[in-house]
């Protein structure tokens, strides 16, 4: 048994779910996001939906698919848009190229502390529906967004690999001003 099993417990971090206005996509890798989920309908059932979906990663989302805007997604991969939610894949996915590993610091004497993989600079920040906070590192995804009609806005974030986090990670407490929207009616 290992030293980190917690056994069947709830277990749910924010950055597992996904809010599109009153839906929620919530990633469930293991029977604890399992009660994680469960957890989320009994408490905010009435006024979110809550959609899951199934080992889009081992934990969070965040790094594999985030709203850009209404109807954009930045997604990982082109088969992401099969994992969610039927209501979800009408919605246009923007793929980025491939991370560039030379953008990443070297810790030699630390690569054990590396906590993120190399596609959290897909973790992004949509300020609003034009603007976008990417990586300024990542020169490739930040051409893509422009290429697609958005402000991007380069902030640099050099040791994210490190410190187990991106844009979104960051920023989950955020409140927005605007109405409670149903993106899906």
């Amino acid at each position: 048994m290992s030293p980190y099993d917690v056994g069947v417990e709830m277990m749910l971090d924010g950055a597992q779910v996904l809010r599109l206005g009153r839906d929620l996509v919530v990633n469930v890798a293991q029977e604890n996001h399992t009660q994680g989920a469960e957890w989320l309908e009994r408490h905010l059932g009435h006024q979110y939906r809550v959609h899951r979906v199934w080992r889009m990663a081992d934990n969070h989302i965040d790094s594999m698919v985030l709203a850009l805007k209404p109807g954009v997604f930045l997604a990982r991969h082109d088969g992401i848009r099969d994992l969610m939610p039927e209501p979800l894949r009408s919605w246009k996915f923007v793929v980025p190229p491939e991370p560039d590993a030379g953008a990443f610091p070297v810790y030699d004497d630390y690569e054990d502390l590396v906590l993120t993989s190399p596609y959290i600079d897909l973790n992004v920040l949509s300020v609003d529906e034009n603007t976008v906070l990417v990586n300024e590192e990542c020169t490739g995804l930040a051409k893509l967004l422009e290429a697609e009609g958005f402000d991007v806005v380069p902030v640099r974030h050099r040791h994210r690999r490190l410190f187990g986090g991106g844009f979104h990670c960051f920023t989950l407490d955020t409140h927005r001003t605007g109405g409670f929207e149903d993106y899906l009616a």
